[in-house]
């Protein structure tokens, strides 16, 4: 800096203002993925710098709510580890339980995988599955009953994640995609531009897995991420579908057979009372996870989103009991209490683009998203196509202010 200063005022400016720029917008575009994508977590987003994601308080520890006067109080009996309410269109977190806490997810992932992938495949798009699709697939996983050497369209295969919650269709899925590992390290990167802090994706279904987990915080932004796309709110609030048969190694046939939602606050199976207005989202269980669920339902004009992880009570389906009390109590709060945070901590993340139709393609954004474009071609640095532009306009200026000034002084001095 200090030789700069040396050889002129005005072109020492010029020079480290377009030096300036250029430094700052790559750092900007890597601030704003926040992750590489490699699944292993990382960088925080602009949006923690001063506090947890969405608001201090949601950073605390314990129940979080401002009442004013009239707001109902909350409901009793709440048991859960984590839990949230939050109004899907503004975004305000009307009320938390330890909304950041790190807790194993379940099927509930599998509202991430659908917001990585969904996008990538028409729904008539058809696929005949190999043996290698369902490699990996954990034992004891739920399962639709994909079969080798059966054709389905990827309709078919995301009613099998989203009614059965089937990891032997996720797993397809993320073979179309490309593999399990790719598919998880774009997880990972959408879970960042989302301002999904908390998560950490190993694998694409939530199955247990050590390392895996999420927060209530972070499931509320899937949700909201997903019933922006249509076909994740029609495969979420579906409850019932066929499922096409096919014959098994063995030469065992079976016909198309009924599957059902395993979300019983939309089906009410097994004594569950269906929640007037629900929309769905995704429930989940595993050993490690206890019970999780995401419930979405509109009433009035208003869509709310509720998240509840691990009910401690031991009473039968605590879960949907829980979500439903605090639905009621959202409904009948909104407006009249203050908001303890927010969902919009960073803006909505882009959708990745339809993939190619033989070979899925590398992950992308829009053109007008604040996140980052892709490096060009050959280029390792991260660096967004708009900063080189920018910088080098800024450095051609430079550059032509320099020689104008060094003429301009030639001339004085002659």
């Amino acid at each position: 800096m200090t030789s700069s200063r040396k050889r002129g005022r005005v072109s020492g400016v010029a020079v480290v203002a377009a030096g300036c720029c250029l430094a700052a917008l790559p750092v900007v575009a890597v601030a704003a993925d926040g992750d590489s994508g490699s699944g292993q977590g990382g960088g925080a987003a602009p949006a923690v710098a001063q506090g947890a994601v969405g608001g201090e308080l949601l950073g605390e520890e314990g129940v979080q709510v401002l009442p004013r006067d009239g707001t109902p109080e909350l409901p009793d009996g709440l048991s859960a580890l984590s839990w949230l309410v939050s109004d899907a269109r503004t975004g305000e977190v009307l009320a938390a339980k330890d909304a950041h806490r790190a807790l194993p997810p379940a099927s509930t992932l599998k509202t991430l995988f659908a917001d990585t992938v969904l996008p990538r495949f028409p729904g008539g798009t058809r696929h005949v599955v190999t043996d290698a699709d369902l490699v990996g697939v954990g034992e004891g996983s739920s399962m639709v009953g994909v079969q080798p050497g059966q054709s389905y369209t990827v309709a078919d295969l995301w009613r099998g994640v989203f009614l059965s919650s089937g990891n032997d269709a996720v797993h397809v899925l993320a073979h179309m995609n490309g593999s399990v590992a790719k598919t998880v390290e774009q997880m990972q990167a959408k879970a960042r531009t989302l301002g999904a802090l908390d998560t950490h994706v190993v694998s694409p279904d939530g199955y247990d897995m050590p390392g895996q987990v999420t927060s209530a915080y972070d499931l509320a932004l899937f949700a909201r991420a997903g019933l922006a796309n249509p076909d994740f709110a029609r495969y979420v609030s579906t409850a019932t579908a066929d499922f096409p048969g096919g014959c098994d190694g063995q030469g065992t046939c079976v016909p198309s057979y009924n599957i059902q939602n395993t979300n019983r606050l939309l089906t009410g199976a097994q004594g569950v009372t269906p929640y007037p207005g629900l929309i769905g989202v995704k429930n989940g269980y595993t050993t490690n996870a206890g019970n999780t669920l995401i419930a979405a339902a509109r009433r009035g004009g208003r869509t709310l989103i509720v998240t509840v992880m691990n009910p401690q009570s031991g009473i039968r389906q605590a879960v949907y009991r829980e979500a439903s009390a605090l639905l009621d109590w959202g409904f009948d709060a909104a407006g009249s209490t203050e908001p303890v945070g927010t969902l919009n901590a960073v803006p909505a993340a882009v959708q990745l683009p339809p993939a190619p139709r033989h070979a899925p393609a590398a992950p992308r954004r829009a053109p007008s998203s604040p996140a980052p474009a892709p490096a060009p071609t050959g280029s390792a640095s991260g660096t967004s196509p708009t900063a080189w532009y920018v910088g080098g306009a800024l450095v051609l200026a430079a550059v032509v202010s320099v020689v104008v000034l060094r003429r301009r002084h030639s001339a004085k001095a002659g």
